[in-house]
């Protein structure tokens, strides 16, 4: 019986302890599902909290932005321009005065209360700057000619940043009165280039007469001041450069202020405004002529120091026409006046010279030409034998590798130049006849073309190993290729413009025939 009891015993307990593991696994199981669902209702209540979040933001009101003007008085409040109104508002206490500048654009809450601030305004009109009145001020004027005062906004009024300057484009919002960045433009900053060129008198060959004459005019004012005053003379106002093509107009041009920046030394430097006269040109009405005034303020600008300041207006005939011509638009009709009143005017053009290039003086309207205006009309002619030895001088020296010597290749090149072979045969209207020769169109931008013809070939050789350095032979090849391949020679269409080409003066030509 006992040892039934024992077994029974036994039994029981393995039938217990089976029993108790099974219920460990199924708490552990139990367990672990629980953990999950934690974890699911933990999500799930986050995900509830964004959405209530969400919700919430949905049902606020929309924020308004306005531009920051500035603080009021009383120091508490900000006066801002929201809506197309002036508002005097309450800041948040936690927004940063420091970030508060003027122009800048700030977001409102229900109560119109400044929360915080952002940029600057990037998008808007745009207006010309005419004049800056103090230093946070500015007469600007729009598309339409309508001027207005704005304020300059925070990154204009930046100390470390240079003002704008009259023709300058700014981008501006009329309604709240501010101007928040200079816009750049092919404005007048690009028209007119103000560094001093580094041509030199010695780079021009065969015009030393005209050279004289226009440091006569142009340089001696500036050099010896006091004596123009004790004599009572005042310096010319401008210069007319006139002749056919690519004999050293614009050359001349930039010699004029290399020199005076030379010769003032440290006393001071000189400025060079190149206008190109055909990008002055704009289809709306008005703006060429503000352009031109634009460039005259910018150039008493630069003079107000007692600083030379010279404007070179190049291809003058393509803006300055004769009024009334029947040649072009009536546009010259309101330039030509601009140009007139900036030389004549009531303001102040000390220390300002006008240059002015031009192959076609026929064109320009005599009042500009009269004395007191361009007052020295200096005749750039076609360069002569000796003219054009000194211009081959410039390009075929020692600096290259020649093959011969220098002097020699010179004096067989403008030998052959001014061989006497007829071009084009000319009649006159009294039924005379003149003969044109090749030498006749010689011009140091011929020169110079020849001289590049002549190094093309001799880098040609150089390479194929048929030779080394610069010829005769190639210096001669490229004067009749160049003769053969001229681009300035008009068409016998326009017996005249032979004439005009060549620099020719006399009667009129009736017929052209080209002399093959």
């Amino acid at each position: 019986m006992n040892s039934s009891f024992s077994d029974f015993n036994r039994e029981e307990f393995t039938r217990l302890s089976t029993e108790i593991r099974q219920l460990k696994r199924s708490n552990q199981d139990l367990g672990a599902r629980n953990s999950k669902l934690a974890e699911m209702l933990k999500s799930s209540r986050d995900k509830l909290s964004v959405l209530y979040s969400q919700i919430e933001d949905l049902s606020q009101p929309p924020s308004l932005y306005g531009t920051f003007l500035e603080m009021s008085p009383n120091g508490g409040t900000a006066e801002i321009f929201t809506g197309g109104r002036r508002m005097r508002v309450a800041m948040s206490p936690m927004l940063c005065a420091a970030d508060l500048l003027p122009g800048v654009q700030v977001r409102l809450g229900e109560g119109n209360q400044i929360l915080e601030a952002f940029e600057f305004e990037q998008t808007g009109e745009l207006a010309t700057l005419m004049e800056m009145i103090g230093r946070d001020r500015a007469l600007i004027s729009d598309r339409t000619g309508e001027e207005r005062v704005v304020k300059l906004a925070g990154p204009l009024m930046d100390q470390t940043r240079k003002l704008p300057r009259p023709g300058d484009t700014l981008l501006v919002d009329r309604r709240a009165g501010y101007a928040f960045e200079v816009i750049p433009k092919t404005e007048v900053s690009n028209l007119a280039l103000e560094e001093a060129p580094d041509v030199s008198y010695s780079d021009i060959g065969g015009l030393d007469a005209q050279i004289e004459k226009i440091q006569d005019a142009v340089e001696l004012p500036f050099l010896h001041p006091e004596m123009y005053r004790t004599y009572n003379l005042h310096p010319p106002k401008g210069v007319l450069l006139y002749g056919p093509p690519g004999c050293g107009k614009t050359l001349i041009a930039k010699a004029v202020a290399n020199s005076l920046a030379q010769r003032i030394g440290e006393t001071g430097t000189s400025y060079f405004l190149n206008v190109k006269g055909p990008e002055l040109l704009n289809k709306f009405v008005g703006e060429t002529e503000r352009h031109i005034r634009v460039i005259f303020e910018r150039a008493r600008e630069l003079a107000g120091d007692g600083r030379p300041v010279i404007i070179f207006f190049d291809e003058m005939e393509s803006i300055f026409r004769t009024r009334g011509s029947g040649v072009s638009s009536d546009m010259e009709t309101t330039v030509v006046p601009q140009l007139l009143a900036e030389l004549d005017g009531v303001e102040d053009l000390s220390n300002v010279i006008v240059i002015g290039a031009t192959n076609r003086e026929e064109l320009i309207d005599p009042a500009i030409l009269r004395p007191g205006r361009l007052d020295i009309k200096i005749r750039i002619e076609r360069p002569d034998r000796e003219g054009a030895r000194q211009i081959f001088t410039r390009y075929v020296n020692d600096s290259l590798p020649l093959a011969e010597p220098a002097v020699d290749m010179i004096d067989a090149a403008v030998d052959h130049l001014f061989t006497p072979r007829p071009y084009v045969r000319l009649t006159l209207i009294d039924g005379t006849v003149e003969t044109l020769y090749y030498h006749d169109f010689v011009s140091g931008a011929m020169i110079a073309n020849i001289v590049d013809r002549a190094k093309k070939s001799a880098i040609k050789a150089h390479i194929e190993g048929s030779g080394v350095g610069l010829s005769t032979e190639q210096l001669l090849v490229a004067i009749e290729e160049e003769n053969q391949q001229s681009e300035d020679m008009p068409n016998t269409a326009s017996p005249d413009e032979w004439s005009r080409i060549t620099g020719r003066q006399g009667k009129r030509v009736t017929h052209a025939e080209v002399i093959v």
